[in-house]
């Protein structure tokens, strides 16, 4: 490298550097110039402080021994004794374990089907086509997991679910799909893709459209198929919005279902013979809570959660990183 290129170089980095520091008196400059979209931000930000930051506060309970008359800083101290009996119990490895199993497969699966249902949206012509399809995608996502287990009661129901009558008409036993715990390690991802691959799935139709169409051209021109243009086009290029978003889901791992938890609870139907599959930590949680009202038991493994949680979001951070420092996080 010549002397002139070095300085160059030296110049840049002190110019980028002197940008990355912002004085308070830049900062009550720039927020004075733009005003209008940081109050447009504010009541998003406010909302996030309120409802996310404000109650972390609140993770002191793990430690103490709760008690409501003398509210939060007047319960003494315990330890982690709030922590022994989640810790000694057989529930542990059996609701971190579902924890991570279903939103992993969950993942993978409402990742891959989005990808494939989005290329294949791409390539349906006709506008109003298109935004029929969306629409009867979409559909799902907007219904609430109460209609939801009605659906899949109906589906699975002992004497007359559907699928137990198909299987009778074609001279095959009916299955107790509610007594046999192994089923479910399907039925909840398999739910759990119906309800979100069509939000997804536009997602992803947003980022090919804003995919340069002289690649396609290109490639046209080269004779490439449809098939080949989404192979060496399409998902390549759509490699950093998956990770984006696939570190996203990963920061929501330890809350259920990808942040809902609900499905774990309302589609089992509580039913006890399935807790083997179908209990996470929140419904756990959400059991203990209820049954012997041990808020700090409950506060402690929340905490737990939380700390975990955390953990697998840098590590996959961290990875990402040493593969593609441009699509991580930070």
């Amino acid at each position: 490298m010549s002397s002139q290129s070095q300085t160059v170089a030296t110049t840049v980095k002190g110019e980028r550097k002197k940008a990355s520091v912002l004085s308070p008196l830049t900062f009550l400059r720039e927020i004075t110039k733009h005003w209008a979209f940081y109050v447009m931000v504010l009541p998003g930000l406010v909302f996030l402080i309120i409802f996310n930051y404000l109650p972390m506060f609140g993770v002191v309970i793990a430690f103490k021994d709760y008690n409501p008359v003398a509210g939060v800083w007047g319960s003494e101290w315990n330890g982690f004794k709030n922590f022994e009996f989640f810790f000694k119990s057989d529930a542990l490895w059996r609701v971190t374990f579902n924890t991570i199993f279903n939103n992993v497969l969950i993942i993978v699966l409402v990742t891959s089907v989005s990808i494939l249902f989005a290329v294949l949206l791409q390539e349906t012509g006709g506008r109003y086509r298109s935004g029929i399809y969306k629409s009867l995608m979409l559909l799902p996502f907007f219904l609430s997991w109460i209609v939801g287990d009605y659906i899949v009661y109906a589906l699975l129901n002992p004497d007359q679910g559907l699928l137990n009558q198909i299987r009778e008409l074609f001279g095959y036993e009916a299955i107790d799909w509610y007594g046999e715990p192994s089923y479910w390690r399907i039925i909840m991802p398999a739910a759990y893709l119906l309800k979100n691959v069509g939000y997804t799935s536009v997602i992803y139709v947003a980022a090919i459209t804003g995919i340069s169409s002289d690649y396609y051209e290109a490639a046209e021109i080269d004779g490439a198929s449809k098939l080949q243009k989404a192979r060496f086009i399409t998902i390549p290029l759509l490699i950093p919005v998956v990770i984006i978003l696939s570190l996203l889901s990963l920061g929501k791992i330890f809350n259920g279902g990808l942040g809902d938890w609900s499905a774990f609870y309302t589609l089992p139907r509580e039913s006890g013979i399935l807790f083997s599959t179908t209990d996470v930590i929140d419904t756990y949680v959400f059991r203990a809570l209820r049954g012997v009202s041990d808020i700090g038991m409950s506060s402690a493994v929340g905490f737990y959660q939380a700390v975990v949680g955390l953990v697998i979001v840098l590590a996959t951070n961290y990875l990402v990183k040493k593969y593609d420092s441009e699509s991580s996080l930070f």
